[in-house]
């Protein structure tokens, strides 16, 4: 009989393919997922951004302070409003930074108001979509702008206002702007 000549892969053949597959694939993942994980990671920064701007929108569009002049700023808390010689009662600045008793987010009507927030909320209370997400809010008397809480109360000239939002990879992203008293 004659012999027919076979075609096609031996299994020794066979195993040296799928090893070299394997360390071709492995390779490639060790690769790719890296760049898929720094992908998340852009977008998660650029989430951050996004939350941060909007709530220091949202807290520079309040007073300066409690005893501020609401409806635009015509008196300023620590000047003598009723030209009687006197810094007193309303004139004076509050004393306290943080919500004046039971506000609520909605009702936040001065800066110091958010002094240690750390919920994700919109301006109405309303809970945000921030999956893995963190934000601590601070609030401090800083009149000579070097970043440090003078703690003067009596006669404020400025108020730094720090937001920190952290990602859901840990990555904490600092924002701080000032509000001034006038």
């Amino acid at each position: 009989m004659p012999l027919i000549n076979q075609k096609g892969f031996t299994l020794i053949e066979i195993i040296v393919g799928i090893i070299t597959l394997s360390i071709a694939f492995s390779v490639l993942i060790t690769l790719i997922y890296p760049l898929a994980n720094q992908s998340a990671e852009q977008v998660h920064q650029i989430r951050a951004a996004e939350l941060a701007q909007s709530t220091i929108n949202e807290i520079l569009g309040k007073a300066f302070d409690q005893n501020s002049d609401m409806s635009g700023g015509y008196f300023r808390c620590g000047e003598d409003q009723n030209v009687d010689g006197d810094i007193n009662g309303d004139e004076l600045c509050s004393s306290t930074l943080g919500s004046d008793g039971i506000e609520t987010r909605a009702t936040y009507n001065d800066v110091d108001d958010y002094n240690n927030v750390n919920t994700i909320e919109d301006s109405a209370g309303n809970e945000l979509d921030y999956i893995g997400f963190s934000i601590n809010i601070s609030v401090v008397y800083d009149g000579n702008y070097d970043g440090v809480d003078d703690g003067n109360s009596n006669n404020p000239i400025a108020k730094l206002i720090t937001v920190n939002v952290s990602t859901p990879q840990n990555f904490t992203f600092v924002f701080a702007v000032y509000k001034a008293n006038f």
